[in-house]
């Protein structure tokens, strides 16, 4: 796990805070560093009250029920506040292609907020996550996360003489979140499913446990100057050899592909090779725009870590990715997974 020295003593908000990934996020800060106080902002009292009572009384934690639709409810949750974590958003594809309107109000609509609110409440620094769903958008879903990184990069200009910095982490899918197709084989074996779907069996995805994804995170914190879009370097999967890893003699049934899928995801484009730097076990992306009040070398980030840019045409892509996953290894990594 890692720890934020920064946070030592700091007020951190986190949108989204009762989704699988916020849960993790604030249960490892509180867990793992001295931090002043941690927000819980999101829409949804139950679990909100679930959260609460499963803390006990911890005093470090507050509950703002609110949406990232709102931003006078923003501005007024981030009062105050230091670090910002923008979780909240409108992931699933299908939903997404069948009510686009409801995903641009939360994914582009409300990321404009959380800028706003930020750059209001002058707080030091926030990070957006994305998806891999993002580099080269295929469904609407894709497309407004794309516009929210880059509109997350270009606040870091509408900041002006303000301190607050806005950064950005892509990665792939979470083992076992909510929505995933972890838990959706989960289930179909647990009602004696005698097969399981599979969309393409040349699918493949990016893989990345809840902790891995929460740690990346806190130390975005830790290299960023406020731009960058930061990448883990993750093994991918093959859908097929999940489903095996799984349910090793149940038999596989083609479905095809869902509205807005692609067969393979991409996490560095290589219209962006240019901007592309690899780093040991991450690569970042430069913003393409200009800080003028700022000049920053992201070659080396605030940590030290040095870099070395990528080769031209260089992509990041879950189906020439050189680390993939055996059944073996898949099974290994499912024993990290929070279902």
């Amino acid at each position: 796990m890692v720890i934020a020295s920064e946070l030592k003593g700091a007020s951190v908000l986190v949108t989204g805070g009762t989704g699988s990934f916020g849960k993790k996020l604030i249960s490892t800060i509180l867990a793992n560093n001295d931090v002043g106080k941690v927000i819980v902002y999101s829409r949804d009292e139950l679990k909100q009250f679930e959260m609460e009572n499963s803390y006990g009384g911890e005093k470090r934690l507050r509950f703002f029920i609110g949406d990232v639709r709102d931003r006078e409810r923003l501005i007024y949750a981030m009062d105050g506040v230091d670090y910002v974590v923008h979780a909240a958003a409108l992931k699933q594809v299908p939903a997404a292609e069948y009510n686009p309107f409801e995903c641009i109000k939360t994914n582009i609509h409300g990321a404009e907020n959380v800028i706003h609110a930020a750059l209001h409440n002058n707080v030091k620094k926030v990070v957006a996550l994305s998806t891999d769903k993002a580099a080269a958008p295929a469904n609407l879903y894709g497309v407004t996360k794309a516009a929210s990184d880059k509109m997350f990069v270009a606040g870091n200009s509408m900041a002006g003489s303000r301190e607050t910095r806005f950064s950005v982490v892509r990665y792939g899918n979470v083992i076992g979140s909510r929505g995933s197709v972890v838990p959706f084989f989960e289930k179909l074996i647990a009602d004696g499913a005698t097969e399981l779907p599979i969309t393409d069996t040349r699918m493949t995805r990016f893989w990345i446990t809840l902790q891995q994804g929460v740690d990346f995170v806190l130390k975005s914190f830790e290299r960023m100057y406020g731009g960058e879009i930061f990448i883990p370097k993750i093994p991918s999967t093959h859908i097929p050899d999940l489903a095996l890893a799984m349910a090793p003699d149940l038999a596989h049934k083609i479905i095809g592909i869902r509205p807005g899928e692609k067969l393979h995801e991409v996490m560095c484009p290589h219209h962006d090779d240019y901007l592309t730097l690899d780093f040991n076990d991450h690569y970042v992306i430069k913003p393409s725009i200009s800080f003028f009040s700022r000049p920053v070398d992201f070659s080396q980030n605030a940590l030290g870590e040095t870099s070395q840019p990528v080769a031209e045409g260089f992509e990041y892509n879950s189906g020439t990715n050189p680390q993939f996953l055996n059944v073996e290894e898949i099974r290994e990594l499912l024993k990290h997974a929070e279902l």
